[in-house]
């Protein structure tokens, strides 16, 4: 069987995912081959031992990009896109070519993120009316149209009740949680004082303007961490220092996955999410994990086990949990500890492997 994905993504979550997911159905028997954004992506397939090339989408209009992705497809048994862009392009492509096709829907557009998963939502306040209405009853609609030109995969259970409730076929929909490989059990010696981290794109979802605020709240000494970049940097950066926040701004690293191991707690206070792959990393790293109750985050931290949930929007409250945490070392290695557990019981990047090859052989 040959599975050739398409990506045209140069960063982010579903690109992370697939760095995972390629390897590991490789492992199986599968004949795996990647088309990608560019040469230095399709560098780090090949160190995994993945079959890979450069043939960039570069907008959704790309007529060129069409052409040069076309001879990729030949002979593919299954064409699997993980983002918009080859989404809409490169599905009817994988029809041309008889193969069946498989896209992985990774989320929502952002301001419609904090109604997935949630009975009473978190609305958007810089989005309009007509944006809302335009993107759950357009854009949306046109997503569920094109996914009855395969199968379509989610990654949490909160996604796929949200997107069937707004036309998606359920029988196409098929829910395979993200997978990664666990990187220790045990969590590393902590720094004194604790260093409590994020990392995100620095934007109004990812709500890291209310950790600053619960940071200032703290009442155990620390340092705060914020890995990434985006829009809102300059933003926070004077937020935190009229707060008076311990908090440091790095930007935008290459290797966050190693970042994230380096943490004693790692802190997402998103205000909505589908199910964060920066999440997946902490727990693999066994660095306890404090989240908020938004999308399918639920679905892979356990309250009180494996982590603390608390309310997006909820400075208060998230800054009561992060001093529990970050107060108590036995009750840290605890979590961490869990939560490596749970990555391999129910997140292991092998396993996520197994069942999306499993998903292929039904399909052809």
């Amino acid at each position: 069987m040959r599975v050739v994905y398409a990506c045209s993504l140069t960063a982010g979550g579903p690109l992370t995912h697939l760095r995972d997911l390629a390897p590991n159905v490789a492992a199986e028997g599968v004949d795996v081959r990647v088309v990608c954004a560019d040469e230095d992506i399709a560098e780090t397939f090949r160190t995994a031992g993945v079959e890979a090339v450069a043939r960039p989408l570069r907008n959704k209009l790309d007529a060129s990009g069409i052409t040069r992705t076309w001879p990729e497809l030949a002979g593919a048994d299954i064409v699997h896109t993980h983002d918009r862009r080859t989404g809409l392009l490169v599905r009817p492509l994988a029809r041309g070519r008889r193969a069946r096709s498989v896209h992985t829907f990774h989320g929502v557009p952002d301001e419609l993120f904090g109604r997935v998963g949630r009975q009473a939502p978190i609305e958007d306040p810089t989005a309009s009316r007509a944006r809302l209405l335009w993107l759950e009853h357009g854009l949306l609609r046109m997503e569920a149209l094109l996914s009855h030109l395969g199968t379509v995969v989610v990654p949490s259970q909160a996604l796929a009740d949200y997107v069937v409730a707004r036309g998606f076929p359920r029988r196409r929909l098929h829910v395979i949680p993200n997978g990664i490989s666990v990187r220790r059990r045990e969590p590393a010696p902590a720094h004194d004082p604790v260093v409590i981290g994020t990392a995100a794109l620095l934007e109004r979802r990812k709500g890291v303007d209310v950790l600053l605020e619960a940071s200032a709240r703290m009442s155990t000494p620390h340092r705060l961490v914020v890995y990434g970049d985006g829009p809102l940097r300059a933003e926070l950066e004077s937020v935190a220092r009229d707060l008076v926040a311990p908090a440091e701004f790095p930007g935008f690293v290459s290797d966050v996955e190693e970042k994230i191991a380096e943490l004693d707690v790692f802190v997402l206070p998103s205000r909505g999410e589908n199910l964060p792959i920066a999440i997946l990393e902490a727990m693999a790293a066994a660095v306890p994990v404090i989240a908020t109750r938004v999308g399918g985050v639920p679905e892979v931290v356990v309250d009180g086990e494996t982590g603390l949930l608390v309310e997006p929007e909820d400075a208060a409250e998230l800054a009561e949990a992060l001093d529990r945490v970050a107060s108590d070392e036995a009750f840290r290695r605890r979590l961490g500890q869990a939560g490596a557990t749970r990555i391999v019981e129910r997140f292991d990047a092998g396993s996520a492997a197994r069942q999306m090859v499993e998903l292929y052989r039904k399909l052809v």
